[in-house]
Formats: C-alpha cells, sequence, structure tokens
C-alpha cells in the first residue's frame, strides 16, 4: 500500500513520515523545497506543487491513503493571498487529484483556528460551526474555506477525515515554523515583553499518532479536535527559561497596549517586508479556544 504525504517537509510532516515508515509503509513524500526534516528518511520523494494539478496526480498515483498536510501559516494579515491561494485552492487541487487518483482516503489537516469558539462560553467541540471571516484570523479562514470544500467532497463520496490540531510544537521543526521562530527566542533570552493570553499547545508526535488513528479509524466526512493542554505565552517563557537556565525578566503587555503595539507591529512589518512576532492575528487566536474537549477523538 503506498500513501502519499503533502507537505512532508514540514513540522507536523516530519514526524508523520517517521511513524509511517515505522509501521512498514511504502512512503512517497510530495515535496517543494526544504528537505532537512526528511533527511535519511527511505522514502520515495515525487517533486510538486499545490498549485500543478498535474504533479498532484502524479504524486497520489497507486496510492491508498493521501496526508494532506501541505499548507500556508502566518499571523500576518499581509499573507492573506497567498494562504487562500495555498490552502484554498491547493485543496481544491488535492482533492480533484484524489479522485482522478482514485484514491482510498483523504486525511485533511485543517486547525482548531477554522472553528468558531462560539464567544467562549463553553468547551470548543466538533459541532462548532466554522468560523466566519470577521471572527478569526486570515489563516483560520483559509482554513475554514478548505473544509468547506473537503465536506463538500466527503458528502459526494470521497473518504475523508478532519483533524484541527491546535498550537503545535516539538522536534522536526527545523524551517523553523513561525512557533518554532517564538520558542527561539524564548530559549535566547529575547522577547522580554510578552502579551497577555496563550495557547492550546499539542506536541507534534500526539498530531501524528492521532493522523495515523484517524485514517483507520475515523468516520468519513467528520472532523476531530486535536488538543493539548492551555498555557500562557508567559507560562511558555518560563518553561523554556527552566529548559536553558536562564533567568529573564518578562512582563505581560495588558491588552489595550498590546493591541497598540500589534498595529504598530503591523505597520512596520509592511514597510520593512518582515513578519512580525506579535500581530493583530496573533491577539485574535491568543484571546480564542481556551477550553477544548478531545472527547471525541
Amino acid at each position: 500500500m503506498i500513501t502519499a504525504v503533502t507537505g512532508a517537509s514540514g513540522h507536523v510532516g516530519g514526524c508523520l513520515c517517521r511513524r509511517l515508515l515505522e509501521e512498514g509503509r511504502s512512503v512517497r513524500l510530495l515535496v517543494h523545497r526544504d528537505l532537512r526534516a526528511l533527511e535519511g528518511l527511505p522514502a520515495e520523494r515525487v517533486e510538486g506543487d499545490l498549485g500543478d494539478p498535474e504533479s498532484l496526480v502524479r504524486a497520489f498515483a497507486g496510492a491508498e491513503v493521501v496526508y494532506h498536510l501541505a499548507a500556508s501559516i502566518s499571523l500576518d494579515r499581509r499573507q492573506r493571498d497567498a494562504m487562500m491561494r495555498t490552502n484554498v485552492a491547493g485543496t481544491a487541487n488535492v482533492l480533484a487529484a484524489c479522485r482522478a487518483a482514485k484514491v482510498r482516503r483523504l486525511v485533511h489537516f485543517s486547525s482548531i483556528e477554522a472553528l468558531s469558539d462560539q464567544g467562549g462560553a463553553s468547551a470548543t467541540l466538533e459541532s462548532n460551526p466554522l468560523a466566519r471571516r470577521e471572527e478569526t484570523t486570515a489563516y483560520g479562514w483559509s482554513k475554514a474555506c478548505a473544509e468547506t470544500l473537503v465536506l463538500e467532497a466527503a458528502a459526494q463520496g470521497l473518504e475523508a477525515v478532519i483533524l484541527n490540531p491546535t498550537a503545535i510544537i516539538g522536534p522536526y521543526d527545523f524551517r523553523p515554523s513561525p512557533l518554532g521562530r517564538v520558542l527561539i527566542s524564548l530559549s535566547e533570552g529575547r522577547l522580554p515583553v510578552l502579551v497577555q493570553g496563550g495557547f492550546n499547545w499539542v506536541d507534534v508526535r500526539d498530531v501524528a499518532q492521532a493522523a495515523l488513528a484517524a485514517e483507520k479509524r475515523g468516520r468519513s466526512g467528520e472532523r476531530y479536535l486535536i488538543p493539548g493542554r492551555w498555557l500562557s505565552l508567559l507560562d511558555l517563557a518560563r518553561l523554556a527559561d527552566t529548559a536553558t537556565g536562564r533567568r529573564t525578566l518578562r512582563v505581560a503587555a495588558p491588552s489595550w497596549a498590546a493591541r497598540l503595539g500589534a498595529g504598530l507591529m503591523d505597520n512596520l512589518g509592511s514597510l520593512n517586508g518582515r513578519e512580525p512576532v506579535f500581530t493583530l492575528d496573533t491577539l485574535l487566536a491568543l484571546s480564542k479556544h481556551r477550553h477544548i474537549s478531545s472527547d471525541k477523538a
């Protein structure tokens, strides 16, 4: 059985590919750029791009299962168009290629940001509606649009399961991811001023294990939330200090100051072309989905 993976060289991809190989699978990896997460892995590599439908059909040929992880991830609203191209149009191409290659099952990676937290009045569940554009980040909106496409494909007969992990941390983050860059800054004693709020953090190895379970036992046309536990950014910084032996004096800026600062950082990023550490979308994400149920998963 061939198992194909898009986004194989990414954070989750590097971990998932190792788990698939441990099971003795024949794994085919759709690769695009940075391959450090895949060095030394005995897996077939196929060059391709989500924007190139023919490359996807070649990558999926003969595959029984496809894991779709490839995505553009950013909390910088200036990347909105790029995320819509990759995460929405790219997913549409993946779905078409799955049908063309007669793939048996698709495991699609979405995000907790794709769901409404309904004002935080209760725990986020799989039954929560998809987030509206105005209540989530640009990234979350792109993943909500992609989920709509996957659910439509499942209703039309494609076996498809959706996973919604929270903020992912752990090994094989070689690039690193935006969150990985924050962790590096914390470990080096930078970022003395943080912002209030936090994320639900989940270990990448748990996400990979959940993906395998979703392939084998997940119900088609349904989503499964994959949370870990909630920690504030200040709590995470203290864990980084414990791990490195540093004693960095840090403070958490109040919400009003954080919003003002994030707006300035957004504008500064527009001038110098760099992605800010904290943005308005960061603050939005930090304020949502504090309580998430993993009961269904």
